[in-house]
């Protein structure tokens, strides 16, 4: 960590929060991993500067500091808490989760860290729409794929689908799934394990194998869509008048899923557990507007 405390003296570590509206800088760096190449980065320290914004702003620079090689990487708070939801820019998270917090303001990292680690009731609620959504995108490819005779493709969509079902199964028992998943559902669930199984190390032609797990794929859907989509669901309960698509893709607790909204919320149509109402006149005078509800 001497690369940390060099750090520290410089100047755009010490900016004042209120001239630069950041809230804090982490700074991660892989001790005895020099060299990373193009697997994650070949940086020796990577360092964060978190903004209070509700804006995507990042960005990225790199510097030399006598041998230190370092990455700067700006984000907004809003683009922490939607990774820590999606997964993505796993490097981010685990700068956030495992690096040393250089300096904060009012405990504004500190608090987003200890929201990661103890994994709490609204994160993991998002988590598990996010994956479930994305699982069940994953299962319609992987169907239209195999019914159009694209058999690769369809394989990998099955094996993207039995990624994002065995991340449910770890948030369904607390645990956030930010790396080693599949080491950790050998232990959890061994039916899903088996079947993860058949898909790759099966002597069954690829067909075949993909078949199969469409087959699981879509009971695991179906029984699981009214519990994973709940968040959803109470959206839609919160007000007496039906929504429309757009308003449920823009609101603000739905931003992270909003390009797969409109496949679950159709699913879930289909299974009567979302009712639609086609009587609203449209804004452009042609057709009725479909909207949203749920009977109570």
């Amino acid at each position: 960590m001497e690369g940390i405390v060099e750090l520290k003296n410089l100047a755009f570590l010490s900016e004042q929060s209120e001239e630069t509206g950041a809230v804090g800088a982490i700074a991660y760096s892989h001790p005895g991993e020099r060299f990373h190449g193009s697997l994650i980065q070949d940086f020796d320290l990577m360092v964060l500067i978190v903004h209070n914004t509700d804006q995507s702003m990042s960005t990225v620079e790199h510097y030399r500091y006598g041998d230190l090689r370092y990455q700067l990487i700006y984000v907004g708070q809003s683009d922490l808490q939607i990774t820590a939801v999606t997964g993505e820019h796993d490097n981010l998270m685990q700068c956030l989760i495992e690096g040393e917090i250089i300096w904060e303001t009012g405990n504004q990292i500190s608090n987003l860290r200890e929201e990661l680690s103890s994994f709490g009731n609204e994160l993991r609620e998002q988590k598990l729409f996010h994956e479930f959504t994305s699982f069940l995108r994953m299962y319609v490819e992987a169907k239209r794929h195999i019914q159009q005779g694209h058999v690769v493709d369809a394989y990998y969509n099955a094996l993207e689908a039995l990624g994002s079902w065995a991340r449910i199964v770890l948030i369904e028992q607390g645990i956030y799934p930010d790396h080693a998943v599949w080491t950790h559902v050998q232990q959890l669930d061994r039916a899903l394990w088996k079947l993860y199984q058949e898909l790759t190390v099966s002597s069954e032609t690829l067909e075949q194998r993909v078949e199969l797990v469409l087959l699981a794929c879509e009971f695991s859907v179906m029984s699981k869509m009214g519990e994973c989509s709940e968040l959803l669901l109470r959206v839609i309960r919160s007000r007496k008048e039906p929504w429309s698509i757009n308003e449920l893709v823009h609101h603000p607790q739905l931003r992270f899923v909003r390009k797969d909204l409109p496949l679950v919320l159709r699913k879930l149509v289909f299974r009567s557990i979302v009712k639609e109402s086609a009587g609203w006149p449209s804004l452009e005078g042609e057709g009725r507007e479909i909207r949203y509800w749920i009977e109570t």
